[in-house]
């Protein structure tokens, strides 16, 4: 089964091994030892992380090595964007009409005096 990048980034666990791996690449039981859960769970979670292609595991001698592939991130960075985008534009609206409202009650208070 093929997992997507927005599967990988919903659980904290993986988010943090992706932190992990960002810096350097580790084998599995470096990667395990940074966490207070099992093995075979850390496992799970890498196996995710590289069906959705966000880790590629790579043997050296008797290593498996974890290494970041951070491409598929762009997916989350461009579905990200366009709701960034959005709401710059309706808070940047706000922000005009907030100001047109305080320019037109000093213009009422003035004639007011």
């Amino acid at each position: 089964m093929r997992r997507d990048v927005f599967q990988a980034i919903a659980d904290p666990t993986r988010r943090d091994i992706i932190g992990l791996i960002a810096h350097r690449s580790l084998n599995l039981n470096a990667v395990t030892g940074h966490f207070d859960i099992s093995r075979p769970a850390i496992s799970k979670h890498i196996k995710i992380l590289t069906q959705c292609g966000l880790l590629t595991i790579r043997q050296k001698g008797r290593d498996r090595i974890c290494e970041a592939n951070f491409k598929k991130l762009n997916e989350v960075s461009d579905w990200v964007e366009q709701y960034r985008t959005f709401w710059t534009n309706k808070l940047d609206a706000l922000c005009d009409f907030l100001d047109e409202e305080a320019t037109g009650n000093k213009s009422n208070q003035e004639l007011q005096k």
